[in-house]
């Protein structure tokens, strides 16, 4: 697997950027809790040139503010069917399926891991979804498991400093 090759990393939000719980707040609102290691290894990747999308099944306003505040280029929520969203990111960017990272953690996550060129599962995903990865991390969805995955691909082109601590 050359991961010299990627230049999108495509990113589900609940389960990989949250710790996939939901919980609601007194006004009925769900709340979304965002690792800061996670947000600060993809600024590093967009500084070192990589390109950054979210694909994720729920569509929530916290989910389309953090996506600003990092920059990221492709946001498409409320999205049934991951691989219709996966087509229509790559169309967007230009992006061929050897050169997109996907990063997943449940069974909606499975038709985009396998198109792409390196499948990841957080350490916390589904036992399926482990299987079909080439790569699953050490840490958990919402614990640093994007910063990982970001560090991983950074040090094999032997590029920049860590991205976690």
């Amino acid at each position: 697997m050359n991961l010299a090759a990627i230049e999108l990393l495509i990113l589900d939000v609940d389960g990989v950027l949250t710790d996939g719980r939901i919980v609601f707040g007194a006004d009925g609102e769900p709340s979304k809790a965002f690792y800061v290691q996670d947000g600060c290894a993809i600024k590093l990747w967009r500084d070192a040139g990589g390109r950054v999308a979210i694909l994720s099944g729920r569509g929530e306003a916290a989910v389309l503010r953090r996506a600003a505040e990092l920059g990221i280029e492709w946001v498409q929520t409320g999205v049934s069917d991951k691989l219709v969203g996966y087509e229509s990111i790559l169309r967007e960017s230009g992006r061929r399926d050897e050169a997109v990272a996907y990063i997943g953690d449940d069974l909606p996550d499975l038709p985009p891991m396998r198109r792409c060129g390196f499948p990841v599962a957080v350490a916390n995903a589904a036992p399926s979804v482990k299987r079909e990865a080439a790569y699953v991390t050490r840490r958990r969805g919402g614990e640093g498991a994007a910063a990982e995955v970001v560090e991983l691909i950074l040090r094999r082109r032997g590029q920049g400093a860590r991205a976690t601590s």
